[in-house]
C-alpha cells in the first residue's frame, strides 16, 4: 500500500500522502501545500480527498489552501462543525481512494472530533492507522486543549473519552497494523513521545504506558494528566483559525515579501508597531544586531518559540533573515498563525551595518570562562532550560527561569548586578538575551554552548538524574 510519511522536524509533524489509481488523499497537511501538489503530480494523480483527523492547536493546518487549489473535498470526523463547506464523515463511513478504502473511527480524547483513519489496501487487508494526535508512538495526544476553546470540556471528562476510545475502538484491532501519528518527539501535544514516527499497533500496547490494560479508567485519568504542563499561548488561536478559516498563504506571502532598504525599514520600524524578528543564529546575533531586535534562529524550533514568546498572533512583523531565507520564515510563521509579516531588511543585517546604523551587541562568554567566574566571584547564573531539563542536572547554585516563563518573572533579573544565563547549547538563552536587551538589561552574559559545554568543566553540579524516571 502506498503511504508516505511527509516529516517535518521543526515542528516535529507527520502529514500523509496516500495514493491508488490516480487519485490521491493528504492527510493533517501543514500550511504550505505546494509540496502536496507536486507529490500528486509526480504520480500523475488527482488530490480527491484532504482528511483532518481534527482541530489542530499546534499549527494552523493547509486544507482550505490545498482544497481550493486542487478541488479536493475536505474530511472531518464527526461533530465537527467549521465555518466552510467539508464532508462531516459518520462513524465507520468508508471512503474510496483508487482500489484503498478509508474507515473513519471516532476517537473522542484529545478533542471531541478526533478521528482515526483506518487504511485498507486493494485485496481489502487493514494496513494501518492514520491516528492523529489520539495515539502516539510512546504516548496519546493531550486532553487538557479543548477546554481553552469549549470552557466544559474539562481535562479529566476528555480523558475519559480518550480512554474509552482507545479501549474501545484501538485496542481490539490487529497488532499488525502500522501506527502512523501525527507528532513525534518534540511536539507539545504530548508529554513522553518516541523520537520514532512509526511503529506497530502490537508493539505500542507493549511498550506505550497508556494502552496498559490493566489501567482502570481512573488509573488511566491520573497517569495522563500528571505531568501535563501548560500548553504554549498560541495553542487556543491555532484551533480558532482551523474552525473558522484563515487567509491564503499565498497573500500572506504577497503582503510580506516587501524588500527594504535599511533607511526604509528603520522608518518603517519606527512608523509602525512592527516587532522586528531577528532569525539569524545565536552567534550571528550576539555578534551585532538592530536594537530592539528579538532573535528567535530559523536554526531551532523557530515556529514554537514564536508562539511562546511572541503574545499577540496578529503582531506586525520585520524580519531580518540571512538573504535568501526571508520566505521560510514567513511560511514557518505562517504555520502556527503569526500572519502579519510586513516586509525584511533587503540585504540582511549587513546592509543595516553598511548604512551605518546603530548597532546592539551581547555579551557571550566560554563555559571555561564561566567557570572561573563561577569560581571566584560566585555570580547569579540563570537557567532557563525546562524545569525537567534542570531537575535532571544543575549547576548547584543556579537559579530556574524557564524561557517560556521569564515574561512573568522580569523582576527577578537584578539591574544592579551581573548575572549569567545559560540553556542548553545557546539556542533559547539567546531569545532570553534579547528580550532582556529588548527590555533594558545590559548587566549580562550568556554562555556559549550553555550547560552541554558546562557540565564539561568543574563547576559543581547536582547529582544527575535520568529524565524518565521523573514525571
Amino acid at each position: 500500500m502506498k503511504v508516505e510519511q511527509i516529516y517535518t522536524g521543526c515542528i516535529a509533524h507527520a502529514a500523509y500522502y496516500v495514493e491508488s489509481n490516480g487519485e490521491a488523499a493528504i492527510f493533517d497537511p501543514l500550511r504550505e501545500v505546494q509540496p502536496y501538489i507536486d507529490r500528486a503530480a509526480k504520480d500523475n494523480a488527482v488530490i480527491k480527498y484532504v482528511f483532518l483527523t481534527h482541530f489542530h492547536a499546534d499549527f494552523v493546518s493547509g486544507h482550505l489552501d490545498l482544497a481550493r487549489k486542487t478541488g479536493a473535498a475536505i474530511v472531518y470526523g464527526p461533530t465537527a462543525k467549521p465555518a466552510y463547506e467539508v464532508i462531516t464523515a459518520t462513524d465507520n463511513q468508508v471512503f474510496k481512494i483508487g482500489e484503498y478504502a478509508v474507515k473513519v473511527i471516532h476517537t473522542p480524547g484529545h478533542t471531541m472530533e478526533s478521528t482515526t483513519y483506518l487504511l485498507i489496501d486493494e485485496q481489502g487487508k487493514e494496513h494501518g492507522i492514520i491516528s492523529g494526535d489520539t495515539l502516539f508512538i510512546g504516548d496519546v495526544g493531550r486532553p487538557d486543549l479543548a477546554q481553552h476553546v469549549v470552557a466544559d470540556l474539562t481535562e479529566e471528562k476528555l480523558a475519559g473519552y480518550l480512554y474509552d476510545s482507545l479501549r474501545n475502538k484501538i485496542m481490539p484491532l490487529s497488532d499488525d497494523l502500522i501506527v502512523y501519528p501525527n507528532h513525534g518527539a518534540g511536539s507539545a501535544c504530548g508529554k513522553n513521545m518516541s523520537k520514532e514516527t512509526t511503529d506497530t499497533l502490537g508493539h505500542q500496547k507493549e511498550v506505550n504506558y497508556a494502552l496498559n490494560p490493566a489501567l482502570s479508567k481512573e488509573e488511566f485519568i491520573k497517569a495522563i494528566l500528571t505531568g501535563l504542563t501548560p500548553p504554549p499561548g498560541y495553542f487556543p488561536k491555532n484551533v480558532l483559525m482551523n474552525i473558522q478559516g484563515y487567509e491564503s498563504l499565498d497573500t500572506v506571502l504577497e503582503r510580506g515579501h516587501k524588500a527594504l532598504t535599511a533607511e526604509n525599514f528603520e522608518m518603517v520600524a519606527n512608523e509602525t508597531n512592527a516587532l522586528v524578528l531577528d532569525t539569524r543564529n545565536a552567534t550571528d546575533f550576539a555578534n551585532g544586531f538592530i536594537p530592539n531586535s528579538i532573535n528567535i534562529g530559523l536554526d531551532g524550533s523557530f515556529a514554537q518559540w514564536v508562539g511562546e514568546m511572541i503574545p499577540d498572533i496578529k503582531q506586525e512583523i520585520l524580519l531580518v533573515s540571512n538573504p535568501g531565507y526571508e520566505d521560510e520564515a514567513m511560511i514557518r510563521l505562517s504555520r502556527v498563525g503569526y500572519d502579519g509579516s510586513i516586509g525584511y531588511l533587503e540585504g540582511g543585517f549587513d546592509s543595516w551595518k553598511k548604512a551605518g546604523k546603530e548597532v546592539d551587541t551581547v555579551k557571550r562568554i566560554t563555559a571555561e570562562e564561566f567557570a572561573k567566574i563561577h569560581e571566584n566571584e560566585k555570580p547569579l547564573t540563570i537557567d532557563i532550560r525546562k524545569k525537567s531539563e534542570f531537575q535532571s542536572q544543575h549547576i548547584t547554585d543556579a537559579v530556574n527561569i524557564p524561557l517560556n516563563e521569564i515574561n512573568n518573572h522580569l523582576a527577578e533579573f537584578p539591574k544592579d548586578k551581573p548575572f549569567i544565563l545559560h540553556c542548553a547549547g545557546g539556542y533559547r538563552s539567546m531569545i532570553a538575551a534579547s528580550m532582556l536587551k529588548q527590555r533594558g538589561w545590559d548587566n549580562f552574559s550568556d554562555v556559549i554552548g550553555g550547560f552541554t559545554e558546562i557540565a564539561k568543566t568543574n563547576v559543581p553540579k547536582s547529582d544527575y538524574v535520568c529524565p524518565t524516571t521523573m514525571l
